[in-house]
């Protein structure tokens, strides 16, 4: 898979611009970091009275309180234009798309100067993962005010970004054989997506799960601190919804990543399945995940039980991201790291 190759000439400019474009990139993100902390630390939090309001006795009857009101929890439109923060959230959302927007060049640069498509080792991977992230991040938030889970995601980002510069950078090389092939721009593709679905939505779950907390009177100064973030976050029910929907979009595409990477190893192998490290994880993922959307339909398995699948989900793919690429050798082995 050919792009527009840089001439020998120019390829070290190519490369020297991809690699600042991409510092400049995880400075931007800093400040959209501080930003998104300003933010979240001006959100109004709810007191557990509010949260746990139990029915009250009038006149003898049994009256159920109102519901709750959502106000700046609402992971929806923020109803509320005047919230604490909201500036500081709104100029963190803006360096984020700037962050975007560079990190995006970042990585056509780097393709152009390798000639092909920009995830044929590990380093290449991540850079296009993070960009993944920031990417699935950003598009939630053209539909949900996700501001406050900007503190979350960014650093995440960060940490890609930085294994990607530090760890894992290699030069650029040519394709073996069996990479070059144009169902590499179909399966790691999907993939890659997948993963910034599936990082977007295990956070969201291990939020809920601290929201859920936050729900009961803080203990030691550990809980204190869990509560004090779980009353700044969405009510439990709106994240456990938020982390539904992304996983309901994310799992065909990963189904459909798995089922490409099998047709895909037929033409390059001569079998489609093999029970290599790799597919082999890619498959457990797989299976993580329908149990979520399964326990997400299934009495007694909402909420907590299902949070922790999801979170045992993104745990397993990112285990096939780099433990897989690191500890094993097998036929995905060629992409180097």
């Amino acid at each position: 898979m050919i792009l527009t190759q840089a001439s020998p000439g120019s390829a070290a400019q190519v490369a020297e611009f991809s690699n600042t474009m991409t510092y400049a990139t995880m400075l931007v993100l800093v400040v959209a970091m501080i930003a998104f902390a300003a933010s979240f630390a001006a959100r109004r939090t709810q007191s557990i009275d509010l949260r746990q309001r139990e029915p009250a006795l009038v006149g003898g009857d049994t009256v159920t309180a109102a519901p709750l009101p959502t106000g700046t929890a609402d992971a929806g439109p923020d109803p509320d234009p005047d919230e604490p923060g909201r500036r500081a959230g709104n100029i963190a959302l803006s360096l984020s798309w700037l962050a975007f927007t560079m990190l995006f060049v970042a990585v056509v640069a780097r393709g152009v100067w390798a000639g092909r498509v920009p995830w044929g080792n590990m380093y290449e991977f991540s850079l296009t993962s993070a960009l993944a992230i920031l990417g699935v991040y950003l598009g939630v938030s053209t539909r949900r005010d996700v501001r406050w889970l900007g503190i979350f995601v960014i650093p995440l980002v960060l940490l890609t970004l930085g294994l990607a510069i530090t760890v894992l950078y290699t030069e650029t090389q040519q394709l073996v054989p069996a990479l070059d092939s144009y169902w590499l721009v179909i399966h790691v593709s999907m993939a890659i997506v997948c993963g910034g679905a599936f990082l977007i939505a295990g956070t969201t779950a291990a939020l809920y799960l601290i929201a859920n907390r936050a729900q009961r009177p803080a203990g030691g100064p550990l809980s204190k601190l869990v509560c004090a973030v779980g009353r700044r976050l969405p009510e439990p029910e709106r994240l456990d919804r938020l982390s539904y929907r992304i996983v309901a979009f994310a799992f065909p595409v990963w189904t459909f990543a798995i089922v490409a990477g099998a047709i895909w190893a037929e033409s390059a192998w001569g079998r489609y399945w093999g029970w290599d490290p790799k597919e082999t994880w890619a498959f457990i993922t797989w299976v993580i995940f329908a149990g979520y959307l399964h326990a997400q339909s299934t009495a007694g398995w909402k909420g907590r039980k299902a949070s922790w699948l999801a979170i045992i989900g993104l745990v397993a793919y990112i285990f096939n991201y780099f433990g897989v690429n690191l500890l094993f050798t097998g036929l995905h082995s060629y992409g180097g790291v």
